[in-house]
Formats: C-alpha cells, structure tokens, sequence
C-alpha cells in the first residue's frame, strides 16, 4: 500500500487531510513536530506532506536534511507564506512542490497523485552536453551531474523530449503538473528560474531554455 506521511502540527488541518488521504486508498502516519518527520521521512514512505511551519524543527530545515541524507522522498509543502520568495527559498531546499494555505483539498490530492505516480519514461538521447538518465533521474550537465528535485527533472525532462520545438505553458502544467490543476502557472515561471539557475543558464541570453513569450518554453541544446 502506498505510504505517506503527513507532517502538519495543527489538528485542525491533519485530521480532515488524514482522513481525505485514507479514502484515496493512502497508508497515512502524521507526525507533529520536525524531528519525528525527518526521523520517520528517512524510513523511505512514498510522499511526505510538509508543513514548514512545524516545531522543533521547520519544514524546510527538514527538507534540507532529508535531501543532504541523499532521500529522494517526494515531498509537497504546505506553507501560509504566499511570498514568492519564501517558495522558491521552499523549492530550492529540495520541495518537489508546494500548495500555499488556506488550500483546495482536490487541488492537494491532485498534486499528491502526481508527485506518486511520478514515472520514468524514455527521453531521447540528446547532445552530450545536457545528459539525462531516466532510469537514475539524474542530470549531467559537461559530465558532472546537477542536483535537482522530483519536479526539476520531470520538467527538464519533458523540455529535452521535445528539443528544438516550443512546449506550451499549458502542456508542461499538464504534463509534470497533472491534469487537474487549478491555478495560474506562477509555480511553472518559479520552477523554470529554479532550474535555469542550476544549469547555469542566463535568460537574458540562453544557452538551453528559451522563453516564448504567449506561448511556452524551448530547450536547446549547443554543441561546444
């Protein structure tokens, strides 16, 4: 049975989440505080649900400590901070995704189920340059390899299977976002800088992710 643990210290919101997690068939555990989350995240469960505003430990220092312990434990945030600052701070800690307070629960379980059925399907072989290996999820970028979460690579992923041509905003939220989804593509336009970030990529002048404006994104990939 799937397994995921719910880290959120307000019953208020644990107890109906629970409960909505359950009824979609989830093996769920909640913990209440940081240190129990990052003990119980490192048995491996197959989501972690967390809240960065947990005590004893924030959910980001978890994040942290989680992804430096080398788990690739999915993880979706729940955060009252809306800043986008905050988020991406949340993403580069290693969040997978986040849902922002107060929240729809069929929004949530949409991105849960994403973030659970997240498979490994063939990418085309592409230019040595940017290398990615579908079967490890890992990215090689001039032979070393660049860390990045669940989300970074399915969106890298998807952009390098259609190299060359422009990948709509609308297909990339649908594709690594799932279908259901109920919002702008802010987090879409977050997770891009993100990873440009990683690859070393300037958008001013882009050597890999291109920005089509009204349209959607394009990855190239230059020959040295």
């Amino acid at each position: 049975m799937t397994k995921v643990l719910l880290a959120e210290d307000d019953p208020a919101i644990s107890d109906p989440l629970a409960r909505a997690l359950r009824r979609e068939g989830y093996d769920v555990d909640v913990c209440t505080d940081g240190e129990s989350a990052l003990a119980q995240a490192l048995l491996q469960p197959d989501l972690l649900v967390l809240d960065l505003g947990l005590p004893r430990m924030d959910g980001l220092e978890v994040c942290r400590r989680l992804r430096a312990e080398g788990s690739s434990v999915p993880v979706l945030v729940l955060t009252a901070r809306a800043d986008e600052v905050d988020t991406v701070v949340g993403l580069d800690a290693g969040a997978d995704d986040y849902v922002t307070k107060p929240f729809r629960l069929a929004e949530l379980l949409a991105r849960a189920r994403a973030l659970l059925r997240r498979g490994v399907v063939d990418a085309p072989a592409t230019e040595a340059l940017v290398r990615i290996d579908p079967e490890g999820r890992r990215v090689f970028l001039r032979g070393q390899e660049v860390q990045l979460t669940g989300k970074e690579f399915e969106l890298l992923k998807a952009l390098v299977t259609n190299e060359g041509k422009v990948v709509s905003r609308e297909k990339l939220m649908r594709d690594v976002w799932d279908s259901a989804w109920y919002g702008s593509t802010k987090t879409l336009d977050m997770h891009i800088s993100v990873l440009r970030r990683k690859l070393g990529d300037d958008a001013s002048q882009p050597s890999y992710i291109t920005t089509i404006r009204g349209v959607g994104f394009r990855f190239d990939a230059p020959e040295e």
